[in-house]
């Protein structure tokens, strides 16, 4: 699996996740476990989106509209 995106927090993380399964793509959220461990303080690019490496780029091109909008 790639490391598509980085999140700067869970909700962040499913959010790209969710719309990148909206589009058919295969994505998992990693680093659950690890916000809990830091609490508030932030996530320090543990949260992330990974993808198969087959949707690596369909993914990057999902997310880089995703960054636009933002």
């Amino acid at each position: 699996m790639e490391i598509a995106y980085r999140a700067l927090d869970l909700a962040e993380a499913h959010i790209v996740a969710g719309m990148l399964r909206a589009h058919g793509l295969e994505a998992h959220v990693a680093g659950h476990y690890l916000q809990g461990v830091l609490g508030e303080v932030g996530t320090f690019d543990l949260v992330q989106v990974k993808v198969i490496d087959e949707d690596y780029l369909a993914a990057r091109i999902l997310i880089d509209e995703y960054e636009q909008r933002k």
